[in-house]
């Protein structure tokens, strides 16, 4: 394998800060959470669209009629997640939704246990119930401040199943499609999905302040686009757990941006909760790790 041009440690580091951006530029947007949403997804599909053009539009006809049902329903519920994470940021603060978006991980090994009937560990349960009390740490400090701010704190749960409805259906359809075909297609399907609930809600596209286009923009470039874009080149050469492990940084980097950014300050309850939630995700997800390995040994030692 060849030398990396930029040390992918690095590349990862700048992937996390490019992440923790995006609830930092929906907190200053003055636009509605779909709006936030729509403009989002459909700036990161236009500036994908000429790469997609030149270099991958011959994969449409590759792609099977189930296929494009799993991909279908991934970016609807990508689009949902977006609309409640974005909206749960109106109640709470920055430092509970990040951090309850990130409990992700827990959604998805529930999601592959009910659907997939994956093998379930002790370790796991028990990071499991470390993480989930975590959160209600910070679902407890934020209701003592306002009802609204648990009202957040739901909508960021929420949010939080949906985006792993999202990756559940697109893992398999990722097996057998390219990176850039898939996310142009997720992403498409989503901005129409976006576009209707708009309408649909009676929102208005414009006018917004011209701030407003350019936190659009910025959210298709940084998080979106350039953070992720990080992750995928980063994981040929290191592994996809070191970059699970590095996006649970992303609340830390949310929560430094909004105290100097915007002067959000940070309660005992949501430092606790957080490392705590952190704290079993990262035991859960070093657990996963062995679990892998485990198994890849196992079948190595019968096909040997």
């Amino acid at each position: 394998m060849e030398a990396p041009k930029v040390n992918p440690y690095m590349a990862v580091a700048i992937g996390v800060v490019a992440v923790s951006t995006s609830a930092i530029l929906v907190k200053v947007s003055s636009a509605p959470s779909g709006v936030i949403a729509f403009y989002r997804l459909f700036f990161s599909v236009l500036l994908m669209l000429p790469v997609f053009l030149i270099k991958y539009v011959s994969e449409l006809r590759l792609i099977t009629k189930r296929d494009w049902l799993f991909t279908g329903i991934a970016g609807i519920f990508l689009a949902f997640h977006f609309i409640l994470w974005f909206e749960s940021l109106n109640y709470t603060s920055v430092a509970s939704s990040t951090v309850l978006v990130t409990l992700q991980p827990l959604f998805a090994f529930v999601g592959a246990y009910l659907f997939f009937k994956e093998r379930v560990s002790v370790k796991a349960i028990l990071s499991g119930v470390i993480a989930i009390g975590g959160s209600v740490i910070i679902s407890w400090g934020d209701f003592k401040i306002s009802g609204s701010a648990l009202f957040g704190d739901f909508l960021a749960i929420i949010a939080c199943a949906l985006v792993t409805v999202y990756l559940l259906f697109g893992q398999t359809v990722r097996k057998r499609m390219s990176l850039i075909t898939y996310t142009f297609i997720v992403y498409s399907i989503s901005s129409i999905s976006l576009f209707f609930y708009v309408i649909a809600v009676g929102d208005s596209f414009y006018p917004y302040p011209t701030s407003d286009w350019v936190y659009f923009i910025l959210l298709a470039l940084i998080p979106t686009l350039l953070g992720h874009t990080l992750f995928n080149w980063s994981i040929k050469w290191i592994s996809a757990s070191v970059i699970s492990m590095a996006i649970l940084f992303e609340p830390v980097g949310a929560t430094v941006l909004a105290f100097y950014l915007l002067g959000e300050k940070v309660i005992w309850t949501q430092i606790i909760g957080g490392l705590v939630v952190i704290a079993g995700i990262t035991l859960f997800l070093v657990d996963e790790r062995k679990m892998k390995l485990k198994n890849q040994t196992e079948i190595n030692s019968i096909s040997g």
